[in-house]
């Protein structure tokens, strides 16, 4: 099995996609942490990271980072689940599948750009795959996980610990998961989340009852991300 390679980009450097593709190591998973981010130029880097993966000019990547106060829709999302009393964040219309997300500090984003091509041609595997990562994650920090039917995402119990929206477009994925951690959980009462009305949410802290730190579960992902998709 291959060894994880994070590369750490802090909050204050100058993030474009030449200075993500000049370090990234073919024929492999490469790991890149961003730390805290607007929620915008994040999603035109996935753009152009895409594009260039399409094209199999890039290995696949998994951007981890950490974004400012936003809720997302899906571009098929009822606007209706945010609702009048939500807090003060951005509001942002994506092309990821799913309802109404929330995201912010205290919350790990994983994007994976991955080739499909490379593994299965099949979206309920990737996904599936996804939640695996989740799942085996979680059980490390002793939090028994698990999937529910037809609802993306990873649970406990009735309450979500992960969000989970994808977009594939010629078997190339981006978007990804919001795995909470420690955030601010009253922002999840301004919003229906991802339109469920009879589950709540939950972060790690909440399981827990003590913090851990966001670049540890990071490289226990990353290494489960090796895993789980099988890369030698």
């Amino acid at each position: 099995m291959q060894k994880t390679r994070l590369t750490y980009k802090h909050s204050e450097d100058h993030i474009n996609i030449n200075s993500i593709t000049s370090d990234l190591k073919p024929n492999t998973i490469n790991f890149i942490y961003l730390g805290i981010q607007k929620y915008m130029p994040m999603w035109k880097l996935q753009q152009d990271l895409h594009a260039l993966r399409k094209k199999n000019k890039i290995p696949d990547v998994v951007l981890f980072l950490e974004h400012e106060n936003v809720y997302t829709f899906g571009k098929n999302a009822n606007t209706d689940f945010l609702l009048d009393s939500h807090l003060d964040a951005d509001v942002i219309n994506t092309d990821r599948g799913g309802q109404v997300t929330y995201h912010g500090p205290g919350q790990i984003v994983g994007y994976p750009i991955f080739n499909l091509h490379d593994y299965k041609k099949s979206i309920t595997w990737f996904m599936s795959s996804l939640e695996q990562v989740i799942i085996n994650t979680l059980k490390l920090y002793t939090i028994d996980s698990h999937r529910k039917d037809s609802l993306p995402g990873v649970w406990v119990e009735d309450e979500k610990i992960c969000a989970m929206g994808v977009r594939i477009a010629q078997w190339v994925t981006m978007h990804g998961f919001a795995l909470n951690i420690k955030p601010d959980m009253k922002y999840f009462d301004g919003m229906i989340p991802c339109g469920i009305l009879d589950c709540g949410v939950t972060s790690m802290y909440d399981q827990l009852n003590h913090n851990v730190q966001p670049k540890d579960v990071i490289e226990v992902l990353s290494k489960e991300f090796i895993k789980v998709f099988n890369v030698k």
